[in-house]
């Protein structure tokens, strides 16, 4: 990211940390047993998450087999248009200077579509 400007990932289970910035839901769902108030999401952008076709063809095996593919399906989906708005609502976000903390329930972050997303992230903003 450019500037002063810091993405941070937190699950949505830990609580808010005064640090956090503007927090950014990025499921699709919302978590179960999380109430609103106690998630402190400023702004929720499903649009940025996986589609349902891909996100249920990914869970089928939980293997961890599919993750190379499944990256590559999710990053082709974050270029297309139905995507493009919550991308650049997530951009300008983020070079607003503070900080920014995608918050997911994922258990597993680091095989989820969170990195990818911070990735896409990075490369979206070093081309504009």
């Amino acid at each position: 990211m450019s500037g002063s400007a810091s993405v941070r990932v937190r699950r949505v289970y830990d609580p808010p940390e005064d640090g956090d910035g503007t927090r950014v839901l990025v499921d699709r769902l919302w978590p179960r047993g999380v109430a609103k108030e106690r998630a402190a999401i400023d702004v929720w952008l499903k649009d940025v998450t996986p589609s349902d076709e891909l996100r249920s063809w990914y869970h089928q095996d939980r293997s961890g087999a599919r993750y190379d593919t499944f990256v590559e399906r999710y990053r082709t989906e974050l270029d297309d248009p139905a995507h493009t708005e919550a991308v650049e609502r997530l951009v300008g976000l983020v070079r607003e200077g503070g900080p920014v903390t995608l918050v997911t329930a994922v258990k597993d972050v680091a095989g989820s579509h969170v990195p990818v997303l911070v990735d896409h992230l990075r490369h979206v903003m070093k081309r504009t």
